[in-house]
């Protein structure tokens, strides 16, 4: 079976795991330090600008949108079609959110969308960058800035994706990334949530650590102190050195693993045109990380071509199930208000696309594709 997604673990990431455990210090340590400040520097941070590495990137979420202000009874606009860390993330301030219609070009949040929405209890709004492609960020940013809301940017896909020219992270307000077990740069599991201002992080540091006066040069050079305050509310959400060690040898390729996955969905759309009853994305890929290939199929056939396709020995996705749709979210605001949010719901369905892959594969995902629609092979 052709998996939907393939981590890539080669030589250098397999050594780099065993350094770790064999330096004996597996929690956090100063191989996440130098993950940290890799990925200062890849993201092109200015000097106002800190990257906290943490476990996951729902963790990264939750503390974003702790540092934006949001607490119980909030609301945090968000896009319906999005991943459910981010639900979790709000529901786990005590706040709900409130949904907010996609774009059908880009299957990202609608900026015309978000102002009749704001309200009384609002305190920010969430942007995913789906699939790794660009959302009309700089305009949400705009309209934030009128209403005095923080943003964050879900990158949880677009980890080195560039918007103007400028990497995600490196502008705007806060930033959240995913290094997780499938995506395209992995720790096993990680994440990141950058701020735009030290004080920032520096609130940032013991949060993630059970909210102890840990410092950070101690932490980062393998050992702790024994004597502590605990300053406020925190987490058990510290990055381990295991998994930063990993994340450093995938960092290194990132550029590579992003030009190839840009190559294979270009390959896609070419295998695919003009197939009836399937919409191949928009080709949005150049500057852009791409994590999933998202195909919409038409007239509800979705179902008979994952069977078809899987027949055919090809695993197939969906990303995602709309917020809206699920129990514990009906009542939110907005929930029956997102019409293109469900009708794409009922259409996307996500490709295998990894960080190396070969045209063979690449073309029997397609072939599978075209025989279903009684097109011939290519």
């Amino acid at each position: 079976m052709i998996p939907v997604f393939k981590p890539h673990i080669d030589a250098d990431t397999m050594k780099a795991a065993v350094d770790a455990l064999h330096l004996g210090w597996l929690g956090m340590g100063s191989y996440v330090k130098a993950f940290e400040e890799k990925l200062t520097e890849a993201f092109e941070l200015g000097p106002d600008r800190k990257l906290v590495a943490v476990n996951t990137c729902t963790s990264a979420l939750h503390l974003a949108l702790l540092t934006a202000g949001v607490g119980p009874g909030d609301e945090v606009i968000t896009p319906a079609l999005n991943n459910i860390g981010d639900f979790q993330a709000i529901g786990m301030c005590g706040a709900r959110p409130v949904f907010v219609d996609i774009n059908e070009h880009d299957l990202s949040i609608n900026p015309d969308l978000i102002e009749p929405l704001i309200g009384p209890k609002t305190k920010a709004i969430i942007v995913l960058h789906y699939t790794g492609a660009t959302a009309q960020v700089h305009r949400v940013l705009e309209i934030a800035k009128k209403h005095n809301l923080r943003v964050v940017e879900d990158a949880a896909h677009a980890t080195g994706t560039r918007v103007e020219g400028k990497p995600i992270g490196s502008y705007g307000d806060l930033s959240c990334f995913s290094f997780d077990a499938i995506k395209t740069l992995t720790c096993i599991d990680g994440g990141a949530v950058v701020v735009p201002r030290a004080e920032e992080a520096n609130d940032l540091y013991p949060a993630r650590l059970l909210g102890m006066t840990q410092p950070n040069e101690r932490l980062y050079g393998n050992s702790r102190a024994y004597q502590f305050d605990v300053l406020k509310q925190g987490f058990r959400y510290h990055l381990a050195n295991l998994h930063a060690a990993i994340g450093l040898t995938q960092l290194a390729k990132l550029d590579e693993f992003n030009a190839n996955r840009r190559k294979y969905c270009r390959l896609y759309n070419e295998l695919l045109a003009g197939v009836p009853g399937v919409i191949t994305p928009t080709d949005r890929f150049d500057g852009a990380s791409i994590f999933h290939y998202c195909l919409r199929v038409l007239d509800g056939k979705r179902p008979d071509l994952q069977a078809h396709m899987c027949a055919n020995g090809v695993d197939s996705g969906i990303h995602w199930m709309p917020g809206n749709r699920f129990t514990w979210l009906q009542d939110c605001r907005g929930a029956n208000d997102v019409p293109v949010t469900d009708r794409i719901g009922d259409e996307i369905l996500t490709l295998p696309l990894w960080s190396y892959m070969n045209d063979e594969v690449i073309h029997t995902v397609a072939n599978a594709i075209r025989s279903f629609y009684g097109q011939p092979a290519l």
